[in-house]
C-alpha cells in the first residue's frame, strides 16, 4: 500500500461500531472509541478522507436522585486516518447520511414528521463539514434517491423535485435554485461523472405510452436532449454511467411480466452515449431476466449477467460488440475491481455463493472462493482483497467479515453478533501501486485465520449431495436432472409451472388408462359409450364358439333393456336368480348370454391377443401366444432399461439373450 493512505474498513453491529486496519494486521484502530449505544448508519466520504455516523435519539438519565432525563443525539465526523474527531452536530432522528464527492459537505436525512404549526417538516438538511453550520434544507419525503448529486468538483448539485429538474451551486447555496427544467412524468435523475456533466432523465409508461431516456447538457439544460429514446415494457430504470461520463447504460424493468415466465417482471437494456452518436438495445441471446450488469474502470466495456439460471455472462465493448462468453454458471452478480484488471462473477442470495474470480487481459479463472450465505461483497482499492460478509437482517446468525486475496486464500476472519453494515475505506485509484505483469502472491494470514482453523469442524469423509433413491446410486445421472451447465437440456419456459407440459401420445396403442377409444361415441350423458352398437366394433375373441361375439338385433335390444334397469337387471339380491334366463326361458329362445368378461372394445384390428381374458376360454395355441407375446414385451422393457443406462441383474441378461428363439417359436405357431 502507499504510504498516502492506509487500507481500513468500518463495521456496525448491534452492539459495536469500529475501524479496522487492513493488511496485514488487520487490528483494530486504537485511537477509535465507539458510541455506548448501537449507531444508526456510517458513512465514509469519496475520498476516504472522512469518517462519519448517526447514533439514533436515546433518553439518559443523568441525576437518578432528581430524575431528570435528557436527550442524546449526535452526529459525529471523523478523520478517517488516526480517527481523529473533528466535528460533532446535535440532530435529532436521523436515519441516513452522506459526504459530498470532495468531503466539503455533509447531508442527513430523517423520517419526516408533521409539524405542529401545520409547516413542511424540512428533513433533508446540508451542512458544511468542517464548520457544523447548516447550509439549506429541503422537504424530501421518500427515502430512495434523497440525497443530492453533485458533480466531481462540486460546482453544481442536481435534485429532482416532482418531475422537476433543479440545480444549484453548492458554494452560494443561499441564492438558492441556480436554474431548473420540467420534465413530465421523470421519476429518476442521475447525474454523470466527468469534467462535463450531463443528466439523464428516466420517464416511465404511463396510460399506454412509452417510456423514454432523456439525457441533456448541464449546462445546456434548458436546450434540447442531445440524446433520447422510446421503449415499452419500462415501469422503472437503473441507470449507470462509465466513469468518464461519456456513455450511459439503462436497464428498464416491468413489475409484471404478461407472459408469465417471470415472477420479478420483464428486464430490458439500452446503451446511450451523451453526445448523442450512438444509441441502441443490448440483444441478449438467452431469455430470462437481467441479474447484473457493471462498466469496466476504463469505461470501454461492461458485463452483463442474463438468463434464466444458470446465467449467462457476456462482455460487451462500447458499440455493442460482443467481446468474449463467460459460459452459463450459477451467476447473478459482476464487480470490476477498481484498476480493471480482475472481473469478479458470484451467486449470492438463494444460490451457493461461489465466487469466480477471472484475469482480465487473459481471460482466464484465477481461483473460485466458497463463501456461502454472503450478503455483502466488495472489492478493495487496492483491488488485490476481496472483502465478504453476512450480515442481518438478511441472515441473523453466522455473521461477520471476511477478507479473501483475489488468488484464492483467506486473510482475515472477524466474526460478529448481528452485524449491520460494513465498508472499505475508499482510496484514489492513483495512489495505488497497479499491478504488474503478473497477480501479485498471497499474503501471510492473520491469526484469527489460523484460530478459526483449530475449532473448525473436520470436513466430511463423505462429500454431500443430492438425495439420489438406492435403485438410482453408483448410476450415471440422467440428462433430465441436470442443470445446463453440467451437460443438461436447455431450460424450456413453462409459463409460470413448475413441470414442463406432458404430451400423451394419442394413437390408439398408447391409449392413457381408462380413457375411452377415439372413435367411440358419446351417450346422452356426456359419457363414451363402451358397447358398440353395432357389431363392426366388436372382434372375434380367440377360441371363443363362433356368434357369441356379435349377438343379433334382439340381444342388442335386451342388452339396452338391461342397462337402463340398472342392479335389478342382473341378480335379484332377494331371490338370486338371473332375471336374463327367466326373459329367455319366456320368450322361447335359447340363445346362450356372452359373459360381459368376452365383450372389449377394439379400435385397432384384430390380434390374436387379448389379455386379460380368463385362460379357460383360450385353446392351448392361444394361451402359448399370449404367454410368447408378454415375454417378448418383458424383454422390450428390458432393452429400455439397459438404454437409459440401468444395472441389469444376470437373470434379466439371460432374459434378453432368448429373444430369437421367443419369436422363432411365436413365428411358428401363428403360421
Amino acid at each position: 500500500m502507499s504510504s498516502q493512505i492506509s487500507q481500513q474498513y468500518a463495521f456496525r453491529a448491534q452492539k459495536s461500531l469500529g475501524l479496522v486496519n487492513g493488511t496485514p494486521d488487520y487490528e483494530l484502530i486504537s485511537g477509535f472509541v465507539g458510541p455506548d449505544v448501537p449507531a444508526r448508519t456510517f458513512h465514509y466520504s469519496a475520498d476516504g478522507r472522512l469518517f462519519a455516523y448517526a447514533l439514533p435519539t436515546v433518553y439518559v438519565n443523568r441525576n437518578l436522585f432528581e430524575r431528570s432525563i435528557s436527550r442524546v443525539f449526535r452526529v459525529r465526523i471523523y478523520q478517517a486516518e488516526g480517527a481523529q474527531l473533528l466535528q460533532e452536530l446535535s440532530l435529532p432522528n436521523i436515519v441516513d447520511l452522506r459526504f459530498s464527492p470532495r468531503g466539503t459537505y455533509i447531508s442527513t436525512w430523517e423520517r419526516p414528521v408533521k409539524l405542529e404549526d401545520g409547516a413542511q417538516h424540512k428533513n433533508l438538511r446540508i451542512f458544511s463539514a468542517s464548520t457544523g453550520e447548516e447550509l439549506i434544507a429541503f422537504t424530501q419525503k421518500s427515502h430512495d434517491g434523497w440525497d443530492v448529486q453533485y458533480t466531481i468538483s462540486e460546482s453544481h448539485a442536481v435534485r429532482l423535485v416532482a418531475g422537476e429538474i433543479q440545480v444549484f451551486r453548492p458554494a452560494e447555496w443561499s441564492k438558492g435554485i441556480f436554474d431548473k427544467l420540467k420534465v413530465e412524468g421523470a421519476s429518476s435523475v442521475s447525474l454523470s461523472p466527468g469534467l462535463n456533466p450531463s443528466v439523464a432523465v428516466f420517464i416511465g409508461e404511463k396510460n399506454g405510452g412509452p417510456g423514454s431516456i432523456k439525457i441533456y447538457g448541464l449546462s445546456t439544460l434548458a436546450g434540447a436532449p442531445t440524446c433520447a429514446k422510446s421503449f415499452f415494457k419500462a415501469d422503472r430504470a437503473q441507470i449507470k454511467w462509465n466513469m468518464l461520463g461519456t456513455q450511459v447504460l439503462v436497464l428498464t424493468q416491468t413489475e409484471v411480466d404478461n407472459t408469465n415466465k417471470s415472477y420479478y417482471g420483464e428486464t430490458g437494456m439500452y446503451l446511450l452515449s451523451a453526445a448523442g452518436n450512438f444509441d441502441c438495445r443490448v440483444t441478449l441471446d438467452k431469455e430470462g431476466p437481467i441479474h447484473d450488469f457493471a462498466w469496466s474502470p476504463n469505461s470501454k466495456e461492461f458485463g452483463v449477467v442474463y438468463g434464466y439460471m444458470p446465467a449467462k455472462t457476456v462482455l460487451f465493448d462500447q458499440r455493442v460488440r460482443a467481446l468474449h462468453d463467460f459460459g452459463a454458471f450459477p451467476h447473478n452478480t459482476i464487480s470490476f475491481n477498481p484498476q480493471g484488471r480482475l472481473l469478479l462473477l458470484a451467486g449470492f442470495g438463494n444460490l451457493a455463493g461461489k465466487i469466480d474470480v477471472f484475469d482480465r487481459r487473459t481471460l482466464r479463472k484465477v481461483c473460485t472462493i466458497d463463501a456461502p450465505n454472503t450478503s455483502h461483497c466488495e472489492w478493495a482499492p487496492d483491488g488485490r482483497t476481496l472483502l465478504t460478509a453476512t450480515l442481518s437482517p438478511r441472515l441473523r446468525v453466522d455473521n461477520g467479515v471476511k477478507i479473501w486475496h483475489c488468488t484464492g486464500p483467506l486473510l482475515h476472519v472477524q466474526p460478529g453478533e448481528e452485524m449491520y453494515q460494513v465498508a472499505w475505506r475508499p482510496a484514489p485509484v492513483d495512489v495505488v501501486p497497479p499491478f504488474g505483469q503478473h497477480l501479485p502472491n498471497a499474503p501471510a494470514p492473520s491469526p484469527s485465520v489460523r484460530d478459526l482453523a483449530a475449532v473448525a469442524k473436520p470436513a466430511p469423509t463423505k462429500p454431500a449431495g443430492a438425495y439420489r433413491p438406492p435403485g438410482a446410486r453408483g448410476l450415471a445421472t440422467p440428462a433430465i436432472f441436470k442443470r445446463e451447465d453440467e451437460g443438461g437440456a436447455v431450460r424450456v419456459p413453462t409459463n409460470g409451472t413448475a413441470t414442463p407440459p406432458r404430451v400423451y401420445n394419442r394413437s390408439p396403442h398408447h391409449l392413457p388408462p381408462g380413457a375411452a377409444p377415439p372413435n367411440s361415441q358419446q351417450n346422452g350423458n356426456g359419457n363414451g359409450n363402451h358397447h358398440q352398437q353395432n357389431g363392426q366394433g366388436r372382434r372375434q375373441v380367440p377360441g371363443a364358439p363362433q356368434g357369441q361375439g356379435a349377438p343379433g338385433p334382439d340381444g342388442e335390444k335386451k342388452a339396452n333393456a338391461r342397462k337402463r334397469k340398472g342392479k335389478k337387471d342382473v341378480v335379484d339380491e332377494a331371490s338370486g336368480v338371473d332375471s336374463r334366463q327367466e326373459s329367455r326361458q319366456a320368450s322361447g329362445t335359447n340363445t346362450p348370454v356372452v359373459p360381459q368378461e368376452l365383450v372389449v372394445e377394439a379400435p385397432m384390428p384384430m390380434s390374436p391377443v387379448t389379455p386379460g381374458l380368463d385362460s379357460s376360454l383360450l385353446d392351448p395355441v392361444a394361451k402359448k401366444v399370449r404367454n410368447l407375446n408378454k415375454k417378448l414385451k418383458a424383454i422390450e422393457e428390458l432393452k429400455e432399461k439397459a438404454k437409459r443406462g440401468e444395472r441389469l441383474e444376470t437373470t434379466q441378461l439371460r432374459k434378453m439373450d432368448g429373444e430369437a428363439e421367443i419369436r422363432a417359436e411365436l413365428a411358428t405357431l401363428e403360421s
